[in-house]
């Protein structure tokens, strides 16, 4: 198991989010180099299929704004609009096209208007796969002599479940092939929908298993199967939602906003059980902070971070995702 519960840490893991995007476009070879670099714990990835069952590192199955495809005249006819998770989106997606179509396509910045610099490498590197950013951290641990983790995040399990794309046995497949499904190298998987991080425990993949927590909503997979029956991810987080999660998964992971509400008791409750506990995403721009923490000079400037990211590690908060790894490791193991 990836740091366990009885290992105490006098700082939180340092997680590099996508790779380094601050910096380079999220999941390009680039962005998770520079993150193994700059000294995180562990880069995550996220994961989507392809039609052919290929596992991708990308943030969503939609790619518009995350590669060229809209540049590619022979792809032009997969553009189409679809339902993810309840939500119309339209667009291209994963599942449409084979892994070898998918890396003919070039990568670029999300969030251009936001990370000018990063968006200069658009278009100069391919899309990766789940088994090569296993591989570079990998040889990334070698060359910097300290073991680095991997966050797994499973993206739309339910929705691509329903379209024939069971993902559980597809990660299985990925993380065996690649040495990582044994525990011999630091391993978390996470996801927004339970059922499929039981499917994998069950499937013996040797990992922490961390529930991902949203500020408001429902999880996919259970309003899917119960309606509006369904806990919310609010109340899951709440003690008697965190009784519940004891012995199914070994922590959440929350978005920052739930430890930035006064008088949050998360870390606490969920310390209390024997749960770790992990917040998204701490970043510097003024586009992200919360509002009194920012600053003058627009979205993309630097607002006041460190103030905002004092008040989450005096939480206790075990694990720390960043766009930012160097200012990550410099604040957090400060």
């Amino acid at each position: 198991m990836f740091y366990a519960v009885s290992v105490p840490r006098k700082s939180p893991l340092v997680i590099g989010h996508r790779g380094a995007p601050g910096y380079r476009p999220e999941h390009s070879r680039s962005s998770y180099e520079l993150a193994l670099a700059m000294g995180v714990d562990a880069v995550e990835p996220d994961v989507v299929a392809t039609k052919d069952g290929v596992l991708v590192v990308r943030h969503e199955n939609e790619i518009s704004g995350t590669t060229d495809v809209a540049e590619h005249p022979e792809f032009a006819d997969r553009k189409t609009t679809k339902r993810v998770d309840g939500q119309a989106l339209t667009g291209w997606f994963t599942e449409d096209f084979t892994w070898a179509e998918l890396s003919t396509l070039r990568g670029r910045e999300r969030l251009p208007e936001v990370r000018l610099s990063s968006a200069t490498f658009d278009g100069s590197q391919a899309i990766l796969r789940l088994i090569d950013v296993l591989d570079i951290v990998r040889a990334g641990s070698a060359e910097h002599g300290r073991e680095i983790g991997v966050v797994l995040e499973i993206k739309h399990a339910t929705y691509f479940a329903s379209i024939g794309l069971d993902l559980a046995p597809l990660i299985e497949r990925d993380l065996r092939a690649s040495g990582w499904a044994d525990g011999e190298l630091p391993l978390i998987i996470e996801c927004f929908e339970s059922t499929i991080l039981g499917q994998l425990k069950q499937r013996g993949i040797a990992a922490s298993y961390v529930y991902l927590i949203e500020a408001s909503g429902r999880p996919y997979d259970l309003l899917v199967a119960q309606g509006k029956q369904a806990l919310t991810y609010k109340a899951t987080v709440a003690p008697a939602g965190l009784d519940g999660l004891v012995g199914k998964v070994d922590g959440v992971s929350v978005n920052k906003r739930m430890l930035l509400a006064k008088g949050s008791t998360i870390v606490a409750d969920a310390h209390a059980r024997g749960l770790k506990v992990f917040t998204w995403t701490a970043r510097p721009e003024n586009a992200f902070l919360a509002a009194e923490f920012r600053g003058a000079g627009g979205r993309s400037a630097y607002g006041d971070y460190e103030a905002e990211w004092g008040v989450i590690a005096r939480t206790g908060v075990d694990g720390v995702f960043v766009d930012h790894p160097d200012l990550g490791v410099s604040f957090f193991r400060g």
